[in-house]
């Protein structure tokens, strides 16, 4: 089976498949400029931390900060709840853009493997570090969004075609 790797928000055309990709989202009534500041904006169990994050200059260091949050300004159910946060987050940036969408369906069946350069806990929970393993947490969201913007876009073809039909 085919795969495809990705990393870097600046690769093309495999990019857009990192939460650190600029192009904002429309999440829980608020516009974040990435899906990264979306899923970060959970995590913060105080607004002042929250806001210290989403200050942040750059995703990248926005991303940074947050791994680094103490362990009493976090939610205090994060580690039950970040799953399905990120799993809402991905699904509003690729179905908010459908120019995303469109990449991440012409991946077909691909395995999707974010690939880290940095051997650490959460690029292992994330993605894959050569030689190291991991998780690939994010690649299988983004395999199951896929899946799920497939069959959302064949039931509307399936309904236009009945509609037509009639």
């Amino acid at each position: 089976m085919k795969e495809i790797r990705f990393y870097r928000a600046s690769e093309k055309p495999y990019g857009v498949f990192s939460n650190l990709y600029r192009r904002p989202i429309t999440f829980e009534k608020c516009v974040y400029p990435t899906s990264e500041h979306a899923y970060q904006a959970g995590k913060a169990r105080k607004e002042e931390v929250r806001d210290w994050l989403m200050a942040a200059p750059s995703p990248a260091l926005l991303a940074m900060a947050a791994h680094g949050l103490y362990q009493w300004d976090i939610t205090p159910d994060w580690s039950r709840i970040k799953f399905d946060r990120m799993r809402a987050v991905l699904r509003a940036k690729f179905t908010q853009h459908p120019d995303l969408a469109a990449i991440l369906l012409d991946t077909k069946d691909a395995v999707l493997i974010e690939t880290a350069t940095v051997d650490n806990a959460v690029n292992r929970l994330w993605g894959e570090v050569p030689g190291k393993g991991g998780k690939n947490m994010l690649g299988i969201m983004l395999m199951e969004v896929r899946e799920s913007i497939r069959q959302n876009s064949n039931k509307r073809r399936r309904k236009i075609t009945m509609q037509a039909a009639e």
